[in-house]
């Protein structure tokens, strides 16, 4: 997804740097990157696919961003990826859309295992120290990463997301910074409680 978007023109759109680079950003205490409360997503439509990205402080979708150590936090990170593998409730998608999901990549330091840094092992051999360093960061802040990739078979009914169900789902998340390209352009917009929907 990250590709993707970095491809696209988003000049326009300065912030949109800031949130593709959040990683770099987060490990580097810059600006941008790790606000309870705030999360930000990156969608691209591009003909019948649809691009999602979320990335989101741990906290705003568990209640905390340590290792999940009891039966209470781990079910906590149980359900949090539940809701997350439903992005079709999550972003409000039209049904008239006729979307369904092709990919689905849930990351974050909490859920363990090969997961955990699945998209950087190659970094992780690289860069060695530095890489240490970032996990390390990201234990103390912990984020969690949700990618999806949808195909639809009628886009031209996907006239808006509405992110009720998200803010629904994870009432700590009071903030969610979007960034859209679709064949009408780009966009920015804050979604929050009282202002779920984003027109496409």
């Amino acid at each position: 997804m990250r590709s993707l978007l970095l491809a696209l023109p988003f000049a326009v759109l300065p912030l949109t740097v800031a949130y593709a680079h959040d990683e770099h950003d987060h490990a580097h205490g810059s600006l941008g990157a790790h606000e309870h409360g705030v999360a930000q997503l990156n969608v691209a439509l591009d003909n019948n696919s649809l691009e999602l990205e979320l990335h989101s402080p741990a906290m705003n979708l568990v209640g905390f961003e340590h290792k999940a150590q009891s039966d209470q936090d781990k079910k906590a990170v149980e359900m949090a990826k539940q809701q997350l593998a439903n992005p079709i409730t999550l972003f409000g998608i039209p049904a008239a859309a006729g979307c369904k999901v092709s990919k689905t990549d849930l990351d974050s330091p909490l859920f363990g295992g090969a997961e955990e840094h699945h998209d950087h092992g190659h970094d992780n051999q690289a860069h060695g120290s530095h890489a240490k360093s970032e996990h390390d960061h990201e234990h103390a802040h912990s984020d969690i990463d949700a990618d999806y990739t949808l195909t639809c078979e009628n886009p031209k009914a996907l006239t808006a997301l509405d992110l009720a169900g998200l803010f629904k789902q994870f009432p700590a998340t009071h903030k969610v910074n979007v960034q859209a390209i679709t064949a009408q352009g780009q966009k920015g917009e804050e979604l929050t409680p009282t202002q779920t929907r984003l027109a496409l």
